[in-house]
């Protein structure tokens, strides 16, 4: 391999790009990027002006052989599939209860119909005082 080799981006070696620019190349957030900076788990320069450069020479194999500490590549398929399962399971547990919440219901309505009335309803007329003492004097 000579001078003019390139890694997997199409940058010749050494090449620098801003976190922006590497966050595009590897497929990830911005953010993801920083947080591998203040980890260290990617190679990057400070320039003088502050500014952090990725060195993407150096990151040329992290798409192929590194895990993602936010969320490894090849365990994304299977928590989605983990996830799909999950959420039926949970979709066929509220159709049961919602099953058996219908037949209590069902049920307690049955029941009340069997109950006989034991008092009667209130009248809409009060009793007057002046009736209590009529009546009693009767």
């Amino acid at each position: 391999m000579g001078q003019d080799r390139q890694d997997w981006s199409g940058h010749p070696p050494g090449q620098r790009a801003s976190v922006r620019e590497a966050a595009e190349l590897l497929g990830t957030t911005v953010d993801a990027i920083r947080k591998r900076v203040q980890r260290g788990t990617i190679p990057y320069e400070k320039g003088s002006d502050g500014r952090v450069w990725i060195v993407l020479d150096a990151v040329q194999d992290l798409t192929e052989h590194r895990q993602d500490t936010d969320q490894p590549q090849s365990n994304s398929g299977a928590l989605i599939s983990e996830l799909r399962a999950r959420i039926s399971s949970l979709e066929y547990q509220l159709e049961q209860e919602r099953q058996a919440n219908s037949e209590h219901r069902r049920l307690l309505a049955a029941a009340l119909e069997r109950i006989p009335p034991q008092l009667e309803a209130p009248s809409d007329e009060r009793e007057t005082p002046q009736t209590v003492e009529e009546e009693s004097k009767r």
